[in-house]
């Protein structure tokens, strides 16, 4: 009967090593391969591509309110893509005030948050925040296109770290300052981060023009240094930057903003001006054509080229003309022709 192993035995013993395989050249013997004399080769793994320490724990939280169309949908998946550093959350709900965030952040150990709110089903807002402590930025989102359209040709690697690109103006004036260091520690991806790659193939560009800051995403092109549009592409018009999260003092509000309401307000006042404009002509057109004709005064010199007619002598007819007898019948006219024309030449012979 077979002693019973001990408890642990295998892991007290020396760990097992994989056998080489024999080379073609070697015979193996009858019975079986036996254990060579030299010792066998150890299998050895090779070590990660980064060495590095994970050290820039930035965690960014993407998620949106309800009631957001398709476009805004794809934008808010296009990011997460982009970004390996970002988590997702499920939609809040309208009713909520906007401070919770900070408790889902800490729930979901983010630091970060971006956070899409939509209103009258057309527009759009995104706000930056450094949770819990601030500051926080409040943005209107306009002209969307997202990975998926057609025009966007470019690729990029999934997890790749991107450049970020600023315009010189975001180191003049000093809001735009606060905004920069806001970027680069949302959308910069940490080195090292588990689920990066440590390659770096696309650039995130931020330029300003036209008191709003254009978001592009291009892809480097090895062979000739080249940039070609990946996407996702949009707009951010900023609203205001307050001191805390999702709220607090005002720290910064855009004297140049105009929100979706008034704007849809001029247009409705432009339209309106030209109705009435319209309708303005249309009244002075009829009192021009009620109102009495001046008479221009003649024109001496219209006579000039006028030729008299050559005067004719009068006539005075002092005898009464015959009467024509009214004759419906055409076959009775003609023969009381014919009889007059015969008693004219008898009278002439």
């Amino acid at each position: 009967m077979a002693a019973k192993r001990k408890r642990g035995a295998l892991a007290t013993g020396k760990a097992k090593r994989a056998r080489s395989a024999p080379s073609a050249g070697e015979a193996v013997p009858e019975g079986g391969p036996r254990e060579p004399s030299v010792p066998p080769q150890e299998y050895s793994i090779p070590p990660p591509v980064s060495q590095g320490k994970w050290k820039n724990k930035e965690r960014v939280l993407i998620f949106s309110s309800r009631g957001i169309n398709f476009r805004t949908r794809h934008l808010m998946q296009d990011l997460r893509t982009l970004m390996p550093h970002s988590k997702a959350d499920t939609k809040m709900d309208r009713k909520d005030q906007l401070f919770v965030i900070n408790e889902v952040c800490e729930m979901k150990n983010c630091n970060k948050c971006i956070f899409f709110e939509a209103k009258k089903k057309q527009d759009l807002y995104m706000w930056l925040s450094n949770t819990p402590q601030g500051p926080s930025a409040k943005f209107l989102v306009q002209n969307i296109h997202t990975l998926a359209e057609l025009k966007m040709t470019g690729n990029c690697l999934r997890g790749s770290r991107p450049l970020l690109s600023f315009d010189p103006i975001f180191d003049r004036e000093p809001h735009y300052a606060l905004l920069k260091e806001l970027f680069i520690q949302i959308f910069g991806t940490p080195q090292y981060h588990p689920k990066s790659q440590p390659f770096v193939d696309h650039v995130f560009t931020f330029t300003i023009t036209d008191e709003r800051i254009w978001f592009r995403n291009y892809q480097i092109i090895e062979e000739d240094a080249s940039l070609v549009e990946i996407g996702p592409r949009f707009v951010l018009n900023l609203i205001k930057i307050f001191q805390g999260s999702f709220g607090g003092p005002t720290l910064y509000e855009n004297p140049h903003y105009q929100s979706p309401n008034m704007h849809r307000r001029l247009i409705r006042l432009s339209v309106a001006a030209k109705f009435r404009e319209k309708q303005q002509v249309k009244e002075v057109q009829k009192i021009k054509k009620k109102g009495t004709k001046v008479l221009v005064e003649e024109d001496p010199t219209e006579v000039v080229f006028e030729t008299p007619a050559e005067e004719k002598p009068v006539e005075i007819q002092f005898v009464k003309p015959e009467s024509k007898p009214i004759v419906k019948d055409k076959k009775k006219l003609r023969k009381i022709q014919r009889k007059k024309q015969k008693k004219l030449f008898r009278t002439e012979g």
